[in-house]
């Protein structure tokens, strides 16, 4: 047995994974209470509401995947569209070219407590009131500021006190930001959830059923008191990362018009796996694609095209450029989407075909089904060359990419704050799920509620025509994206790893190690791992770092000379810095479940019995 920092959980009663500790146990206590699956996620998401606030809030978004053992496994839509005044004129109008990454503007209608709320209504067994009780203790009792909420609370003070007071009062009181150690407790937050509850109890006392009791919840926020809250707010200028002050564009009825649905996923098959992903209108089926260039490549995983392998790492980027290209170019939530050509075993041979010995510094997306690609504009240069960094060799430039990928700027542009669960339970019931969004640098913080909404509208284009053009009721094309596999049938396989572009890159190369090297959880999430940025950032203002790809320095030397030798712009990072990995897993023929949680970033754990 290889060695793993962590062991890997193993039993028949159930698993919970997730990016932080407390959102973990929120999710096996109620498993232990008797709750399913659903209870344990929606649990650990409100209990990381509160313990992960730079990483999600409850004004974020979330996409889902639920799955039960003899049943096709579903997704959960809870990316909320753009308001009904979102418009490319609108934006034109204020003199921008793309929407801001911060502040009300970017606001999309919020999906993610409502996602909970509507998943636990519709598959769950307890009530609201248990299942927001552990987010609750966190919120009034107060947790320690962890070093990395810590570095962005400092990072982001100085910005607060300057134009979001509302933040400042909570994150940075007295005008000092809080130091890691300290207690951070959010009572408008607990409040709002306490109010909520009410709404619940109400509905008890008048005899409804659970559902209906939570269908109570979800009216109190999408056309009670938290929507009529938020509209009033949005009425407030505030300054985003244009360097203006801008109102917002949600209105109450855009909150009480839209409710999270459900749709199937869009799957793959693989060597025996079955692959599934959100649609088109996320970025998640840019790992089908991925999966099935390199499928189409003779020889790929034995060999010289084995995990770990120079030519694998070659390899698996190229095919990576290949699909994010075809992403920026073809999927959104807009028009005529070729999903089926896109993921066509001849499609993705000649796409495979493209792919050489040396690297590529291009951006190339195909043409399926004969279509001619449109990308958006490009032009906007990346961190190392607007610094003027000839190479990637100097340390601090690898660490500033990192810190630019991870820490917000002083204005609050962020890239990768996102937190991810996995569950399953002695039924074979799995959810994985992705909250994102309503981060504590992206908004000011909404008083009365203690959260600030989404900025999710930064992934849509001011460019008319494209799959992804901001529009009124469509959905950003979303970077969260939690992946379920399923074999002959049966769910096996529930995993995700927060990190924006790059989430559909550090799923697949976990997947691939399980999948072709028949790793267990706890070695795939260990393995040493890497990803490209040749792709613009999904993230305001949409910067690329043309051939650049990051490795943990893990990788033998030989790998990362050879790679450089070939044509990729390779920074080295320290061993444990690419990928925040959580993944739960069951045998149907044994009922065994296992869970494992990633080291990398020491806040995520698995618990499982």
């Amino acid at each position: 047995m290889s060695f793993t920092t962590r062991p890997e959980l193993a039993g028949t009663f159930g698993a919970v994974s997730a990016t932080h500790w407390v959102g973990a146990q929120a999710g096996m206590a109620m498993l232990e209470r008797g709750g399913n699956a659903v209870d344990a996620a929606a649990a650990a998401g409100f209990a990381l509401q509160a313990a992960e606030p730079q990483q999600n809030g409850p004004g974020g978004d979330m996409t889902l995947i639920l799955a039960r053992p003899g049943g096709n496994p579903q997704v959960l839509c809870a990316q909320g569209p753009a308001p009904a005044s979102a418009s490319v004129a609108a934006f034109r109008a204020l003199g921008l070219d793309h929407v801001p990454g911060t502040g009300l503007l970017a606001a999309a209608i919020p999906g993610s407590t409502l996602g909970w709320l509507t998943l636990l209504a519709d598959h769950g067994t307890l009530s609201f009131r248990e299942v927001v009780e552990p987010a609750l203790r966190v919120v009034e009792e107060g947790l320690p500021v962890t070093a990395r909420l810590a570095a962005v609370l400092d990072r982001m003070a100085p910005h607060f006190i300057a134009h979001w007071p509302s933040s400042a009062e909570l994150y940075a009181p007295n005008g000092k930001p809080l130091a890691e150690g300290m207690i951070l407790r959010n009572l408008p937050l607990a409040e709002s959830w306490r109010r909520l509850c009410a709404e619940e109890h109400a509905a008890d006392a008048r005899g409804a059923q659970r559902a209906e009791a939570i269908d109570a919840v979800v009216r109190a926020w999408a056309e009670g008191f938290v929507a009529h809250t938020m509209e009033a707010f949005c009425q407030l200028p505030h300054r985003d990362s244009s360097g203006r002050s801008h109102t917002g564009l949600m209105t109450a009825d855009d909150l009480a018009g839209w409710r999270p649905h459900y749709e199937p996923t869009v799957s793959l098959d693989f060597r025996g796996w079955t692959v599934h992903k959100c649609g088109f209108w996320s970025q998640g089926p840019v790992f089908l694609q991925q999966l099935a260039i390199l499928d189409a490549i003779p020889g790929f995983g034995e060999g010289r095209l084995a995990p770990g392998t120079e030519e694998y790492v070659h390899t698996v980027l190229e095919a990576t450029k290949l699909a994010f290209a075809d992403r920026d170019a073809w999927y959104g939530d807009g028009g005529e989407i070729p999903g089926a050509e896109l993921l066509s075993p001849e499609y993705a041979a000649e796409r495979a075909r493209l792919i050489g010995a040396a690297a590529s510094l291009d951006v190339r997306p195909g043409t399926p089904g004969g279509r001619s690609p449109r990308l958006p504009d490009l032009r906007v240069r990346g961190a190392f060359e607007a610094a003027g960094v000839n190479g990637l060799g100097e340390p601090n430039a690898v660490r500033a990419l990192l810190e630019a990928q991870s820490l917000p700027r002083g204005d609050g542009q962020s890239r990768t704050d996102t937190v991810h669960i996995d569950v399953v339970d002695q039924w074979g019931m799995m959810v994985s799920a992705m909250p994102s969004g309503g981060w504590l640098s992206s908004s000011p913080v909404i008083p009365e509620l203690g959260f600030p909404l989404g900025t999710r509208l930064q992934m849509a284009w001011l460019e008319e025509g494209l799959p992804n053009t901001l529009a009124p009721g469509r959905r950003p094309r979303t970077t969260l994206s939690p992946s379920l596999a399923t074999r002959g049938g049966e769910p096996v396989l529930a995993f995700g790893s927060p990190g924006g572009d790059q989430q559909d890159q550090w799923q697949p190369h976990f997947f691939l190690e399980v999948a072709l090297r028949g790793a267990g959880l706890q070695e795939a999430i260990d393995a040493p791992a890497f990803h490209s940025v040749h792709l613009p950032s999904s993230f305001y203002p949409h910067e690329a770092q043309p051939g650049v790809a990051l490795l943990e320095d893990r990788f033998p030397q030989a790998v990362i000379d050879g790679l450089r030798d070939r044509g990729h712009r390779i920074g080295v990072t320290g061993p444990w810095q690419i990928g925040r990995l959580c993944a739960v897993a069951r045998d149907p023929a044994t009922t065994v479940l296992r869970a494992g949680a990633d080291p990398r970033g020491m806040s995520a754990y698995a618990m499982g019995r």
